[in-house]
């Protein structure tokens, strides 16, 4: 099981084969086709965020092992990348993990630079609402223990 940084390293690794910004668009896009699609009952109102310009639908399960599994959907294709990208980052691990986590990556690829202003705060949001689910099966495991 790798951890949260080693995964960050392997995306960072990944986008640095690229110079161009076009060509690290089209791994974003690409990456969020691979994406299993979520069910059509998973895409309410409750597992929609807020704040993002585009629809992203975001569920989140504790496992018995006590990781989080989070799957996620989006009707824009850089978006999806981008949740994808979060998702492979923070997926399957604890919430201790996921609330401890440094998210360097979209720094170091260089996302942040080059996402408009309302995807940056689309990105925020997402990136929220997964430190949301990860207090809130935080708190309700610490309560069972």
């Amino acid at each position: 099981m790798q951890t949260i940084d080693q995964i960050q390293d392997d995306i960072i690794e990944e986008f640095n084969d690229f110079d161009d910004w076009m060509d690290k668009y089209q791994l974003l896009i690409d990456l969020g086709s691979e994406q299993q699609p979520l069910p059509e009952s998973a895409k309410t109102e409750q597992n929609l965020i807020e704040g993002c310009q585009s629809r992203v639908w975001l569920t989140a399960d504790l496992t018995p092992e006590g990781l989080i599994h989070f799957e996620a959907e989006s009707d824009a294709l850089i978006v999806k990348g981008i949740v994808t990208l979060l998702i492979r980052v923070l997926s399957d691990h604890t919430p201790q993990e996921i609330l401890d986590a440094d998210l360097y990556f979209i720094e170091r690829i260089g996302l942040r630079d080059h996402l408009s202003p309302t995807r940056s705060n689309g990105l925020l949001a997402m990136l929220r609402q997964m430190k949301m689910y990860a207090l809130a099966f935080k708190a309700t495991t610490s309560h069972e223990a």
